[in-house]
């Protein structure tokens, strides 16, 4: 296996991990949170799933964007079933531009976000870009303990 093909393995798996957790939610713990300054349980899932739309379009920049209109504006999700439909051609597309790269690219090309504060190779941002979808899966299960909500076991 090359690392695009290792990226992609770990991208896939924390995905299938997170639609595990987030079809598991019960419909009326939806548009639970924690707290009033607090994300509800589905903006966290459209969090995730728009932030990744953004890094897809920030890694085609080569950096952050200037004008960012993004297509989950405006638009209010009641179901997961829903977000994750809406979502799918985003993601695709995604992973169709993580293949279209080689090797030499994860070093060689970097990504300006010295806006928010880094620039990271490309290797280096596609792994961040699991990472916060992973940090948010585990924010959800703290949500659903915290709810009172039975968990799914996410670690088959």
């Amino acid at each position: 296996m090359n690392s695009i093909e290792l990226i992609t393995l770990n991208l896939e798996e924390v995905r299938r991990r997170s639609c595990k957790l987030w079809r598991s939610v019960p419909n009326e713990y939806l548009h639970w949170k924690p707290d009033q300054e607090a994300l509800s349980i589905i903006e966290m899932i459209r969090h995730t799933l728009e932030a990744e739309h953004y890094y897809h379009l920030a890694i085609l920049n080569r950096g952050s964007l200037k004008d960012y209109h993004s297509p989950y504006e405006n638009r209010v999700f009641q179901y997961v079933e829903e977000l994750l439909e809406f979502s799918q051609p985003y993601r695709e597309e995604f992973l169709q531009t993580i293949h279209s790269f080689n090797e030499s690219d994860l070093s060689n090309i970097h990504i300006d976000r010295s806006d928010v504060g880094y620039v990271r190779k490309l290797g280096d941002m596609l792994l961040r870009i699991a990472y916060h979808e992973s940090i948010h899966t585990g924010q959800l299960l703290d949500y659903l303990r915290t709810a009172g909500v039975n968990r799914i076991n996410i670690w088959d």
